[in-house]
């Protein structure tokens, strides 16, 4: 695997717990929504990234029971 962003060789995967909280004060009363991607950190410039399963994608694109889709 070679960086994306610096093209170095060897960034490492982790194990994660990200908690993915929305924004505004609508979202004060929303805990978020807890997923446990594999992280992909690069040692070289720092880029981290990770993909998050289509069971995760849902919860993500509703706030307040609204799509934000539409």
């Amino acid at each position: 695997m070679v960086c994306p962003r610096c093209g170095s060789d060897g960034p490492k995967e982790f194990g994660a717990e990200i908690n993915i909280h929305f924004r505004g004060r609508a979202a004060l009363d929303n805990a978020g929504v807890l997923v446990f991607p594999m992280l992909r950190v690069c040692f070289h410039c720092g880029l981290s990234e990770f993909y998050l399963r289509k069971n995760h994608l849902q919860p993500l694109a509703t706030i307040d029971g609204k799509d934000s889709a539409t």
